[in-house]
């Protein structure tokens, strides 16, 4: 398809159009701007399509190029670019776009406080965060002849939902294509490495690393200069994920070390006098979170029975809440984050709701961060594997870009609102220090012998001491105020 020269479409026609254009066919057949792995995934005739890739391989370039020619392909229609952010979105694709419509003179238009892209037939490119509000509402209801997931990694569990239940039906309209892509994750789990490591679900599988994108300069050079400044072996699983593509378990970029296997529970065993505390993360941009957390006096093992975490919602909604996790368990302490508007929602419970909410110590985040991993190594803190702390601690990552040996960073999304409501009140628990008594040997056992003899001993030298107390008290020899 080419453009017309002079083209007149209906309302909401860009206002400028570039004096010469292209064809995006001719783009893409154009030698110096596509490499074979690059061209297969772009031409890709397949209507679900999956990219791994790693960093800086050309992905992002490829999506673009798929938009354009099915922008042109089909006139006054809406394709959705999706990314884990609002933020994420216009700096990983925005200025590819502007980049290529340039270069290929597409004569496309930009609508940056919309984010959004026009082409001169009328077809736009909406970009999307996930971080938007009510963000699956406005992608449900529509439809869309070219749709793209970008950090898929970094989604979760709602993946799979986001994509079979809204995107690709929206797809059917126009028997269009929906890719999900990304860089292998710090766990070999979930909707997009079942994708691409399994080829599951029927995707059409396309992977390649920088060492195939040919505008890399000596792209192994420089990977081979950050192993060597950074002390990297070969099997360091960020090398291996972000530079190599390949899904490796990276327990050292997880913040929260759960492990399944160690920390995995169904029910509380069956033992009376259990000691509960609620821990409350208020969420302004982010959700409420509730961790209910319970304990025995007589057991280090501390598990999290129950979580709720709401979004967007008002004091009233968070209040009633609270009461309903009250009702079910007697809490004898609830700690909440008291930050931000915290303070003002903290002292409207007092008040109003008779709510005795504490401030939760949130000091040295991070040495609770460390007693918690310990807890989970030594399998003393439990979890359902389906709650959601568990889910979101195999997403929560260390940034080590950013980290130093005096300080840890995590990055910005993934945000987890129940980790930080389990650490308020896990930091609450007692039960690290119990140590359990040692058990009585057997009777005529030389153990037991040796315990008697031991408590005879001490029985006796008690007895001495205090009779030599007396003896001084009698002299007059007693203590002087």
């Amino acid at each position: 398809m080419t453009f017309v020269k002079g083209w007149k479409g209906g309302p909401g026609r860009p206002k400028k159009v570039a004096k010469a254009l292209k064809t995006v066919d001719e783009a893409i057949e154009s030698l110096e701007t596509l490499f074979p792995e690059q061209y297969a995934f772009i031409r890709d005739p397949n209507r679900s399509i999956d990219g791994q890739c790693s960093r800086r391989a050309g992905k992002t370039s490829g999506l673009a190029m798929r938009f354009f020619k099915t922008m042109e392909m089909h006139p006054k229609t809406q394709c959705v670019y999706l990314a884990l952010t609002l933020d994420s979105a216009k700096e990983i694709m925005w200025p590819v776009l502007m980049e290529l419509n340039e270069k290929h003179q597409l004569g496309c238009v930009f609508h940056e406080s919309k984010l959004t892209m026009t082409h001169p037939n009328g077809a736009t490119l909406k970009l999307y965060g996930a971080d938007m509000k009510n963000f699956i509402k406005r992608l449900k209801g529509r439809k869309y002849p070219g749709v793209a997931i970008d950090e898929a990694q970094d989604f979760g569990d709602h993946l799979q939902t986001l994509v079979e239940d809204v995107l690709e039906p929206a797809t059917f309209d126009y028997k269009g294509w929906l890719a999900v892509t990304g860089t292998p994750g710090p766990v070999p789990q979930g909707y997009f490495f079942e994708i691409t490591h399994n080829h599951k679900y029927g995707f059409s599988h396309h992977e390649w690393t920088m060492n195939q994108n040919p505008f890399i300069p000596d792209a192994e050079v420089q990977i081979q200069e950050i192993c060597t400044k950074r002390l990297w072996l070969p099997d360091n699983p960020t090398l291996l994920r972000e530079y190599r593509n390949k899904w490796v378990l990276d327990v050292h970029s997880l913040w929260i070390r759960y492990d399944e296997k160690l920390s995995d529970f169904t029910t509380l065993p069956d033992t009376k006098n259990w000691v509960y505390v609620l821990g409350i993360d208020i969420g302004f941009k982010d959700a409420d979170a509730c961790a209910v957390i319970a304990w025995h006096p007589k057991s280090r093992v501390v598990y999290l029975v129950e979580e709720n975490v709401k979004p967007k919602q008002g004091l009233t909604e968070l209040v009633e809440q609270i009461k309903a996790l009250q009702d079910k368990y007697p809490i004898s302490k609830m700690v909440i984050d008291e930050g931000g508007l915290g303070k003002k929602l903290a002292e409207e419970m007092r008040r109003r709701h008779h709510i005795p909410v504490q401030p939760a110590d949130k000091t040295r985040k991070q040495e609770n961060v460390e007693f918690l991993n310990d807890a989970l190594r030594l399998g003393e803190f439990k979890a359902r594997k389906d709650s959601r702390f568990a889910k979101d601690s195999y997403l929560v990552q260390i940034d080590w870009e950013k980290s130093t040996p005096s300080k840890i960073v995590i990055k910005k999304k993934p945000h987890s609102d129940i980790i930080d409501a389990v650490l308020y009140s896990f930091k609450e628990s007692p039960a690290f220090a119990y140590r359990k008594e040692p058990d009585k040997p057997l009777a005529g056992t030389p153990e037991a012998n040796r315990a008697e003899e031991n408590r005879m001993f001490e029985a006796e030298l008690k007895g001495q001491l205090e009779a030599w107390e007396r003896e001084k008290m009698a002299q007059g020899y007693g203590y002087e105020e």
